[in-house]
């Protein structure tokens, strides 16, 4: 369903910007919705990539971490951050200060899982599409949702 809703908001070219596990409801039939959308952004033909460093260290992608221009794909990475949370109970990194997470995000990249084998090989390639630190070979919502 949080796919769903990034596809959504992809389309209509808003980023949310804030993607994390804190700002994902879940509701009481099982559903769940995306909240805060506070650091979203509107994107235009005029302005389709955003400069600004905005968000949480530890789920920050890595072009926000480097200070580079950056899509709507930042959502996918926070997404596939908050899949790794789920299954290892806690962030990459997450015993680090911010700063020194945003560094390691910076200059490491995907973070490694710390028990890859005890994940399926589909979670691990759902994981793996998310967290590629090239922007052009991290999957859309659209295509994560096919």
């Amino acid at each position: 369903q949080c796919l769903q809703g990034l596809d959504f908001l992809h389309s209509n070219h808003v980023m949310h910007r804030d993607v994390k596990s804190l700002n994902i409801l879940h509701k009481t039939d099982g559903s769940v919705k995306l909240a805060d959308f506070g650091f979203s952004a509107q994107l235009t033909s005029e302005q389709s990539r955003r400069s600004s460093v905005i968000g949480i260290a530890w789920w920050m992608v890595p072009e926000i971490a480097k200070a580079e221009p950056y899509g709507p794909k930042v959502d996918i990475w926070s997404f596939g951050i908050v899949g790794v949370e789920m299954v290892e109970q806690g962030v990459p990194y997450g015993n680090k200060s911010p700063l020194s997470a945003q560094f390691l995000i910076a200059t490491k990249g995907t973070p490694e899982l710390q028990q890859p084998k005890l994940l399926s090989p589909s979670l691990r390639d759902f994981l793996s599409c998310c967290l590629q630190t090239d922007e052009a070979r991290r999957w859309s919502a659209k295509e994560l949702l096919q």
